[in-house]
């Protein structure tokens, strides 16, 4: 039995007289110990979506359940198995870290010590601050509190909204790791994040766009999946050989890519090379697909399907 089922959900908020949707129908699933991934920008619908699998929300239609329990029937038994870590910081400020902690724990009627084994190896870069009030701890150490206090209970489902927004590369890797740690004592983990690159430490992802899912699968299925070639052009005036790649026939896509810009071009296209350098371009090479560009293009086919 999975985890997750998430089968139809959707849901639209009220703007004034105009209705907004924030999430279109949308249908996964999640299995038991998988660390799963929801990738996506700002305002994607990833927020809603969590909101309504932890009971916080109710959709418009469809159905969520977790562990086989219904997620509006069932809501108060879903809440003593899940842990929920939200995208802001929502632990006491002013209580220490020692003390949020048996906050915690006391809610789930369990104690800090019960499952000390689970999160030690988090709780441990936060002991020497035991008796600092939370809200004075930096972002890092402060993601690492929210993250004990949401497996203090041992929740059979872990929901992260955004854990590593805001913090440095070094607390990202870091919170990663922990993850991976808690993966490996078979929590099913669901977290979302708007950061391509943490695509690929999941094992699986769900692409997500103005409240639609682009794709599901595997990181590298989905870059497997890639269609066409990419060249990466890199010149002296970036900004005007942009504008000139958007420009030529034989380019599909052309987009800024870190210190270069990608270029899809047809995968028969022997001479675009060629080409590319006579706009202009100082160095052009051929590039591997990234979950980004993945992303970029199934974008692109999905507005290109509504159009």
């Amino acid at each position: 039995m999975p985890a997750i089922v998430v089968d139809g959900v959707s849901k639209k908020y009220l703007a004034g007289k105009s209705e907004v949707v924030a999430l279109h129908p949308t249908t996964f699933s999640v299995e038991q110990g998988e660390l799963f991934g929801c990738i996506g920008p700002d305002g994607a619908g990833k927020t809603t979506l969590i909101r309504i699998m932890t009971t916080l929300l109710l959709a418009d239609e469809g159905s969520v359940t977790i562990s086989g329990l219904d997620a509006v029937r069932d809501y108060a038994a879903i809440r003593q198995r899940i842990g929920y870590m939200p995208g802001k910081f929502s632990l006491y400020q002013d209580l220490s870290v020692e003390e949020n902690l048996r906050f915690f724990a006391t809610i789930f009627k369990t104690q800090v010590e019960e499952n000390m084994h689970l999160i030690y190896d988090i709780y441990k870069q936060l002991e020497p601050f035991k008796k600092r009030p939370a809200g004075k701890l930096s972002g890092g150490m402060k993601q690492k509190l929210a993250l004990c206090c949401a497996m203090v209970h041992k929740p059979e489902v872990l929901f992260l909204d955004e854990p590593t927004t805001g913090v440095d590369a070094v607390s990202r890797k870091e919170f990663w790791d922990m993850l991976q740690r808690l993966k490996q004592q078979g929590i099913t983990i669901f977290v979302s994040t708007p950061y391509m690159d943490e695509a690929s430490l999941c094992d699986r992802v769900a692409l997500i766009q103005e409240g639609r899912i682009l794709s599901v699968d595997t990181p590298k299925q989905i870059i497997n999946q890639y269609p066409k070639r990419i060249l990466a052009a890199k010149g002296t005036n970036m900004y005007a050989l942009l504008k000139l790649l958007k420009q030529q026939t034989y380019v599909e896509m052309a987009y800024p890519f870190g210190d270069y810009h990608h270029v899809v071009i047809q995968p028969e296209d022997d001479k675009a090379a060629e080409q590319i350098r006579a706009l202009g371009a100082t160095e052009v090479m051929p590039c591997e697909p990234s979950i980004e560009d993945s992303f970029i293009m199934a974008m692109q086919q999905k507005t290109n399907s509504t159009s």
